[in-house]
This record gives C-alpha cells, sequence and structure tokens, in this order.
C-alpha cells in the first residue's frame, strides 16, 4: 500500500488512486463542483449506506455558499456542518483506501493534500442472533456478531460506566482488519495492557480472518495443552470477565471475542450457574467435574483393568467381558481406538456436511455402522457403550472438547501399554503440564494452584450471589 501523501491536483490524485487499485470497479469516483471548488467523493460499492450518504453528504454538500479556496470549503465543512459523527482526516493513500474499504466516503478538494472521511457504513452484516455454542436457559439470547463496531455496542450496553476502554486498530498488511481491544482501566493491571499491546506489535501477518491466527501471539510460547487464551460469543459472558479484571480482544468479521487471561476452572462455569439455587448449581458444577474426568479417562480404564488388572472386577462382570471379548478379532486397545477414530470422523463429517444432508451422517452413523459393528463382532458391546459414555461426557464440557478427544487418545495407549500405571504415569505429565500453564504471570489453574481459599466459593462450590457480591473478585489475585 502506498504511503505517499495526496497529490494536491485533483486529477492527478485521483490517476493516482486508479493506478493503485488497478482499476478495480468497486471503487466509485463522483466528482463535482460545490462552492466554487472542484472536488472528489469516493467510496466503495456495496461499503456504504446510500440513503445515508445522500441524505447526510451529498445534500447538504451541494448547497455550500461560494469560497475562495479549497482550505476554507474545508474549514466551512468541518466548523459549519455536521455531515458525519466519526470524521477522520486522511493524508495518505494508505489510510484512504483503508478507510474506503471499512465503508468510508472520502471528499478531496483541488489544491488539497489532506481529505476528509465521513463514516457513511451500509455493508451487509448478519444481526444479532442466539449464540450457537454457549446455550443457556435463564440468560440473554444475544451473541456477537460479525461486526466489531456492533460487537463493541453489545458490550457498552452493558456497561455503561467511562472506566470500560475500547482501543480500535487494524492489523494485517492486506487485509487490515479491525481488532478492539477492551478493558476496564480501574480493574485490569496496567502491566498486562502493557504486555498485550507488545505481544501484538509482534503480529506481522497480512491477513487476519481468525482468532486462532492471533491467540498464539497472546499465549506464552512453550508447549501448553490448554489454552490460556479463551474465547466467548456471549456478551454477557465477556462483562463479568471484563469487571474481572481480564482484558478482550474482538476481530473484525469473527463473532468471537478473545479473553485474556483465561482459568482452567472457567470451562466448567456457565451463566446459568448464577441464575438457580447454590445447591443445584453446585451439583451442575460437579457434575461437569466427574464428566470431563469420564470422558479422559473411561475408555483407558476399561482397557487397561480389562488387560492387566481383571482381579478389580467381580467374577460376575469379569465373565460378561470375557464373553463379549473373546468375540472381537482385535485387541482391546485397536478396538477402542478404532471406535473412538470411526466418531471422530462421524462428528467431522456430520460438521463440514451440507445440512440438507446432514440427516444421512446420523442414519448412516447410528443405524449401519454402530449397529453392523456390533452384531458383526468387529467392537464388542461394552466398549461401545464405555466410549459412547466418554464421548457423551466430552459433549458437557464443549470448550475442552479438542484436548479431551486428544487425550482421550493418549490415555487408551498408555493404559494398554502399562495399565494403570501407564495411566497414572500420563496423568502426572498431564497434571505438571496443567500446573505450569500461565499467561502474563497469571497461573491457569489458580484459585486451586496456587491455592486462594476465598476463590473456593466459585469454584468447588457456587455460594450465594449475597457472599459474593462483597468480596470485589478480580484476576489480579493471582497474579504472581
Amino acid at each position: 500500500m502506498e504511503k505517499s501523501g495526496l497529490l494536491p491536483v485533483l486529477d492527478s490524485s485521483i490517476n493516482e488512486i486508479r493506478r493503485i487499485s488497478g482499476g478495480s470497479s468497486d471503487v466509485l469516483i463522483n466528482r463535482f463542483v460545490t462552492g466554487g471548488i472542484h472536488c472528489a467523493l469516493l467510496c466503495c460499492e456495496g461499503m456504504v449506506s446510500t440513503s445515508v450518504i445522500t441524505e447526510l453528504i451529498f445534500e447538504p454538500i451541494t448547497d455550500i455558499p461560494e469560497k475562495h479556496s479549497a482550505a476554507e470549503l474545508f474549514h466551512y465543512i468541518n466548523e459549519e456542518l455536521l455531515l458525519s459523527t466519526d470524521r477522520p482526516e486522511v493524508g495518505d493513500y494508505d489510510t484512504l483506501f483503508r478507510l474506503m474499504n471499512s465503508g468510508f466516503a472520502v471528499l478531496l478538494a483541488e489544491g488539497m493534500t489532506t481529505g476528509l472521511a465521513f463514516g457513511v457504513q451500509g455493508y451487509a452484516a448478519r444481526g444479532v442472533d442466539e449464540p450457537s455454542g454457549e446455550g443457556n436457559i435463564m440468560g440473554a439470547h444475544e451473541g456477537f456478531t460479525e461486526t466489531v463496531r456492533v460487537n463493541m455496542s453489545q458490550i457498552r450496553r452493558r456497561i455503561k460506566s467511562p472506566e470500560l476502554v475500547m482501543e480500535l486498530f487494524a492489523k494485517g498488511s492486506k487485509s487490515y482488519t479491525d481488532l478492539c481491544l477492551c478493558y476496564m482501566k480501574d480493574r485490569v493491571p496496567e502491566s498486562l495492557i502493557e504486555k498485550i499491546r507488545s505481544s501484538l506489535d509482534d503480529v506481522e501477518l497480512e491477513a487476519v480472518l481468525t482468532t486462532g491466527q492471533l491467540r498464539p501471539f497472546l499465549e506464552n510460547g512453550s508447549f501448553e495443552i490448554f489454552d490460556s487464551a479463551g474465547t466467548t460469543e456471549r456478551p454477557d459472558v465477556l462483562c463479568s470477565k471484563l469487571i474481572e479484571g481480564r482484558a478482550a480482544l474482538f476481530v473484525d468479521g469473527v463473532p468471537y471475542a478473545i479473553v485474556v487471561p483465561r482459568l482452567f476452572c472457567e470451562s466448567f462455569q456457565t451463566l446459568d450457574d448464577y441464575a438457580f439455587k447454590p445447591y443445584y448449581s453446585t451439583f451442575i458444577r460437579w457434575l461437569k467435574y466427574g464428566a470431563f474426568l469420564a470422558a479422559v479417562l473411561l475408555p483407558s480404564f476399561y482397557v487397561s483393568i480389562v488387560m492387566y488388572h481383571p482381579e478389580l472386577l467381580n467374577s460376575t462382570l469379569f465373565m460378561l467381558l470375557v464373553d463379549a471379548e473373546k468375540k472381537a478379532p482385535m485387541s482391546i486397545v485397536t478396538e477402542a481406538l478404532f471406535a473412538l477414530l470411526m466418531y471422530e470422523i462421524i462428528r467431522e463429517a456430520g460438521v463440514r456436511l451440507p445440512k440438507p444432508v446432514g440427516g444421512a451422517v446420523s442414519i448412516i452413523s447410528g443405524l449401519i455402522i454402530g449397529d453392523a459393528a456390533v452384531n458383526s463382532g468387529l467392537i464388542s458391546t461394552p466398549l461401545l457403550t464405555m466410549t459412547a459414555l466418554a464421548v457423551l461426557g466430552g459433549l458437557v464440557v464443549p470448550e475442552l472438547n479438542p484436548q479431551i478427544t486428544v487425550l482421550r487418545f493418549a490415555f487408551i495407549i498408555a493404559g494398554g501399554a502399562l495399565g494403570l500405571f501407564g495411566i497414572s504415569l500420563l496423568a502426572c505429565g498431564v497434571l505438571v503440564n496443567i500446573c505450569a500453564t500461565e499467561d502474563y504471570g497469571f497461573p491457569y489453574t489458580a484459585p486451586l494452584s496456587p491455592f486462594k481459599a476465598s476463590g473456593m466459593r466459585d469454584t468447588a462450590v457456587r455460594s450465594s450471589v449475597k457472599k459474593m457480591q462483597s468480596r470485589g473478585f478480580t484476576v489480579e489475585e493471582y497474579h504472581e
């Protein structure tokens, strides 16, 4: 992109714009005369609202009285007219194209080396809809959209405090994607914001099209099994995290917000936990803990016990498992891996297939593959039951599904190779990795490690809101 300043001769400037854009058909150049000065209004087709630009720009600007110079014209527009609430100045072609491609109309005048930009965005965008991945019963049914300014307004509508800061900037040498850093300046540590800004300064990507391209810059460079930077598509959830002293990053075009730092215990918390009685919320939370452990360990425990530790089973259960497994032609480890791989293929097919043929996946997987695999003896019924329970448990904690999927395979291999000792050994390695994970000095396992008794009121259990409202919790308590 050209960094040179705007040319004072209008014809030369327009020729330069056409050269840079390669004569692109969506770059619209409208030449006219107002106040006795030759001008041009530039915009991108499909990025501006026709009605807004007609009412707020075209009509007022053509009624300007005679002016002696372009400088007087611009001064009159800035001081006497209110054509737009967002009116940045344009001094070079790099800024000109970035604003045009963001839905601004740019006014150039003969003899001026600067231009005026007016925010008249009107591009098509998806409306606010219910989040698809973070369902709830009692909370709001609004989710983020792909438009960053709409997402900013959803946060501002819920947190009206002047302490809420939103910093808008662009990244990507080709895409110029708008990013927005949000935080509560009275809650978040200043050092955290400085480190996040420093990390984002290292981003030199040509295009930023998803949150996954930015998260590695916001996480520790060492190997981490679990993500120390989280995401959410719910405005109410993000607001609660901002009040706790987190920082959030929006990416234009992505209906998710990145949250820094993230804690492991948050994967088991939902907004509905605070809508029900504490005893029920505590029960549901422990149910999720148990489902997570079952999702990761249940198939591996089955494999290791049947292969190496049958003495742990009573005689009746042992004979049932022996009778079921002796008909299977493959080893129990191969069976388990085959069953889980079959599920992952079916799940991926269900996600990627077009909706009209999505129902065929359920028929093929449930009726043909599942039933045929058991009846033919390729997979034993107990193993398929353990696999189904593990998969079901993983669905209870969708945020950790990638980690659960990989760990499930790893624990099956460890259990098949060394039995319960192999599972214990791998579990220690995973636990060490989780405890070593941190982001900008915030431990991922807080408040369990380092242990904070006050944090247990919303981790091990869910205390009443009356007790939690007085503690003024922020994540700075966990900063090392």
